[in-house]
């Protein structure tokens, strides 16, 4: 039944979001400040969709090392359920996005309406202080920034190098940072067709404490990477549903 109900599921999420940009792209040009809304409703119509189709569940723990106030959240990125999730979760999350996101046609228009830090990789020096001053913005508005500092989708298994990005973004804004672990790629591979039951298992884990240096804070966020482990617990008070 995984392949009928992948297929099912990636036909539901490609059609509704198509919808949904659409009117979600009018928007921008006249109620942008709507537009996070809007997405929070995608985000959860599609993990919604994930738990209802493909058995999907979602499980959060930690969420006592998660302030109200504005936090870095440097996150192992699997798949794309770590951006939704996100969006799901957070009232007003700030996102660190590559360039190429921001290019799709109405999709990007509703990136852009958001607010998100737009970065060109391949621009140096141009990209760090788009993404200091998108910092900057994101902080003055209150704001939970989020950031992949693997630049990329990764397997479970891969721990490449991380990138400065989330170094410099604390280093500017004197933000926390707040690692999070993830095994969204067990049942939701980065380009995986086929989506498999189980239960995706978010941790958050508690802010770093770094007193200086970049290098000793991605050493420090390599370090929690490695170290935590994700335990199979049985489902219970930490599952959550949304409700569109």
């Amino acid at each position: 039944m995984t392949i009928p109900r992948s297929v099912l599921f990636n036909l539901f999420f490609f059609v509704s979001t198509f919808v949904l940009t659409v009117p979600a792209a009018l928007l921008s040009l006249v109620a942008p400040g709507r537009i996070i809304g809007f997405a929070r409703f995608w985000a959860r119509t599609q993990i919604s969709a994930a738990r209802i189709i493909c058995g999907i569940r979602l499980q959060v723990s930690g969420w006592e090392n998660l302030p109200p106030a504005p936090v870095l959240i440097a996150s192992r990125h699997e798949s794309t359920f770590d951006v939704l999730v996100w969006i799901a979760l957070l009232p007003a999350a700030c996102f660190v996005v590559k360039r190429e996101l921001a290019q799709i046609p109405l999709f990007g228009r509703c990136i852009r309406a958001a607010g998100m830090i737009v970065v060109d990789r391949e621009a140096g020096g141009a990209a760090i202080r788009t993404l200091l001053r998108g910092g900057d913005k994101a902080k003055a508005e209150g704001r939970h920034i989020v950031i992949f500092p693997e630049g990329t989708r990764v397997d479970p298994d891969q721990h490449p190098p991380l990138q400065p990005g989330v170094a410099a973004l604390a280093s500017r804004t004197g933000l926390p940072v707040v690692p999070v672990m993830t095994d969204s790629g067990r049942f939701w591979g980065r380009r995986a067709f086929r989506k498999r039951p189980g239960t995706i298992r978010i941790v958050i884990q508690p802010p770093l404490i770094v007193k200086t240096g970049r290098e000793a804070l991605l050493d420090a966020l390599r370090a929690a990477f490695d170290a935590s482990k994700l335990v199979d617990n049985s489902v219970g008070d930490n599952e959550i549903h949304f409700h569109p």
